[in-house]
C-alpha cells in the first residue's frame, strides 16, 4: 500500500518543482532571451492555462487506458517537455515546450488522485491522495529552492536537465510499485453528465475559491516581506522555505481530518482562514508575527486541497478521472484569479496590506460553496 503512494509522491515532486522553478529564473530567462519580465511571465500564465484546459482532453484521450500505463505516458511526456525546455533555442520553443509539459501536470494529478484513493481502505482515501500531493508540497520546500540556486549558478538550462532525472526516477517508480487499475468504460456523454451534476460544480467552484484566495497574497508576498515588515531578501527566501515546510503539514494534516470530518473540515477551515487573512494586515507589521502567520495560513489552506479532491471524485461517478482532472484546472485557474484580483486591487490604488481583506472575502464566499456541498449531503441522507 505504501510504495504506490511513495511513487506518486516521487513524480508529484518533479511535476512540483518544474511547475513553480519557472518563477525563480524569469529574470535568467528573460535576459537570455531578450524579452521583458512581464513577456517571460507568459510561461507561468500559458502552463496554467494548459493544466486548465488542456489537461481534461488529453484525459479523455487517455480514458480507455488502463490507468498505469497512463501514469507511465505521461511520465514520459514529462521528460520529453522538460528536455525540450533545456534545448530550446528560441523563446517560442521554450514556451510550447512549457504547455507540452502543462498537459500532463493536470491529468497525472486526476488520474494519480484516484490510483492513490483505490490502493486504501474507503476510510483512508483522502490521506492516500495527500500523500501522493505531499511531493508536490515538499516541492516548494526542496526542489525549487535548489533548482533555482542550480540556475542561478549554472544557467537555466541546467536547472531543467536536472528535473530529467526525477522524471525518469519517477516512471520506474510507477512501473515498478503502482498495481494495474482497469479503465472504466467511457461514453463522453455520460462523462460530461457526470460532471456537470450540480453538486460536482460545486466543488470545482470551491477549488476555484480556494486558489484565488491563496494567490491574491501569494503572488505578491515578495514584496509584502520587502516593503511592509522590512524583511531582507535573503530572509524572504527563508520565510518561503517555512511556508513550503508549512504547506507540506497542512496536506498531511487535511488528509486526516478529511477521513474524519468530511466537507465540514473544509467548511471551518475557510472560515478559520477569513479571520486569519482579517488579521493579517496587522500581523505584516512585525517580523515575528508575520512568519508566524504565513506559516499558519500555509497549514490551514493546503489542509483543504485533499478533501476537495476526494470529494470532487465522489461526486462524478463515471467520470472520475475527467473531476479529478478538472478539479486540478480549477486550482490552476484560481491561481490565475488570484494574482488578477491582487493585481487590480492594486492598480486600484490600494496597498500591500489590503490584499488580505481581499483575499477574507474570497475566503468566506469558499466557505459558502463549500456549505452549499455540505447541505447537498445532508439532503441526501434524509431523502
Amino acid at each position: 500500500m505504501r510504495q504506490p503512494l511513495l511513487a506518486l509522491a516521487v513524480a508529484a515532486f518533479g511535476i512540483g518543482t518544474t511547475e513553480f522553478i519557472i518563477m525563480g529564473l524569469l529574470p535568467n530567462l528573460a535576459q537570455d532571451f531578450h524579452v521583458s519580465i512581464p513577456k517571460a511571465g507568459a510561461l507561468v500564465s500559458a502552463y496554467a492555462l494548459a493544466v486548465t484546459i488542456g489537461s481534461p482532453l488529453l484525459v479523455l484521450a487517455l480514458a480507455k487506458v488502463d490507468r498505469k500505463r497512463a501514469l507511465i505516458l505521461l511520465m514520459l511526456l514529462f521528460i520529453v517537455g522538460n528536455s525540450a525546455c533545456a534545448l530550446a533555442p528560441t523563446f517560442g520553443l521554450l514556451l510550447t515546450a512549457r504547455i507540452c509539459t502543462a498537459l500532463m501536470h493536470g491529468a497525472f494529478f486526476g488520474i494519480g488522485s484516484i490510483v492513490a484513493a483505490n490502493v486504501v481502505p474507503h476510510e483512508q482515501r483522502a490521506r492516500a491522495v495527500a500523500i501522493m500531493f505531499s511531493g508536490l508540497t515538499l516541492a516548494n520546500v526542496l526542489g525549487v529552492p535548489a533548482g533555482t540556486a542550480l540556475g542561478q549558478a549554472y544557467g537555466w538550462r541546467m536547472a531543467f536537465w536536472a528535473i530529467v532525472p526525477i522524471g525518469l526516477v519517477a516512471a520506474v517508480a510507477v512501473w515498478s510499485m503502482v498495481p494495474h487499475q482497469h479503465a472504466e468504460p467511457v461514453e463522453l456523454r455520460h462523462e460530461l453528465r457526470s460532471v456537470a451534476r450540480k453538486e460536482v460544480l460545486i466543488v470545482l467552484g470551491t477549488s476555484v475559491l480556494s486558489s484565488t484566495s491563496m494567490f491574491c497574497v501569494l503572488t505578491y508576498i515578495t514584496p509584502i516581506l520587502e516593503v511592509v515588515t522590512h524583511i531582507s531578501p535573503h530572509g524572504v527566501t527563508g520565510v518561503l522555505v517555512a511556508f513550503g515546510a508549512a504547506i507540506t503539514v497542512g496536506n498531511l494534516l487535511g488528509g486526516v481530518l478529511a477521513d474524519r470530518h468530511g466537507i465540514a473540515a473544509v467548511v471551518i477551515g475557510f472560515v478559520v482562514l477569513m479571520l486569519l487573512f482579517l488579521l493579517f494586515p496587522f500581523a505584516e507589521l512585525h517580523a515575528g508575527t508575520c512568519i508566524a502567520a504565513i506559516f499558519v495560513w500555509g497549514m490551514l489552506h493546503f489542509a483543504v486541497g485533499a478533501p476537495l479532491q476526494t470529494r470532487v471524485v465522489d461526486q462524478a461517478k463515471g467520470a472520475q478521472n475527467l473531476a479529478s482532472t478538472l478539479n486540478q484546472g480549477a486550482f490552476n485557474l484560481g491561481n490565475a484569479l488570484g494574482a488578477t484580483l491582487g493585481a487590480g486591487v492594486l492598480t486600484a490604488g490600494f496597498g500591500y496590506r489590503d490584499l488580505a481583506y481581499a483575499s477574507a472575502a474570497v475566503a468566506l464566499l469558499a466557505a459558502g460553496a463549500a456549505a452549499v456541498s455540505q447541505r447537498f449531503d445532508r439532503l441526501r441522507l434524509t431523502a
